[in-house]
């Protein structure tokens, strides 16, 4: 019985420290933040998406519990990224794949939101990138 309890313990381990990271998320986050100015925002603006990006959180992305189930900005640069790609860059050399992320956000400025404006615009004015339900 001790030998099939280690055996299990031992095989939890393995797992546990071969598991690949879902990398290229919390750098998406990380770079919006920089990009938008949300951790110190200056302008009444980005004071207004530092507060709804504080409350949406991952939701600024991806909506329901379901972190594969995304919102309109969501599909839109999921459009853009190949994420085995991304994460991959993000490994070999984390300031290039931040750049290339930052790359990202400036293609998503440019594509319609569903309101009809782009979401450049709507990031500009404050709002966030699609209304939160």
């Amino acid at each position: 019985m001790k030998k099939v309890l280690f055996c299990l313990i031992l095989g939890a381990i393995a797992v546990v420290s071969t598991a690949d990271q879902a990398y290229a998320i919390k750098p998406f986050m990380d770079v919006f933040v920089v990009k938008y100015n949300v951790k110190e925002p200056s302008t009444d603006a980005d004071k207004a998406l530092a507060a709804a990006v504080a409350e949406v959180k991952c939701n600024l992305c991806h909506e329901g519990k379901s972190k594969k189930d995304r919102n309109a900005y969501g599909v839109a640069m999921d459009k853009l990224v190949d994420k085995k790609e991304i994460t991959e860059l993000l490994k070999a050399d984390k300031d290039k794949g931040e750049k290339t992320i930052e790359e990202v956000f400036v293609k998503l400025e440019a594509e319609k939101s569903p309101s009809g404006e782009t979401y450049g615009e709507l990031l500009k004015a404050g709002k966030l990138p699609v209304s939160a339900e």
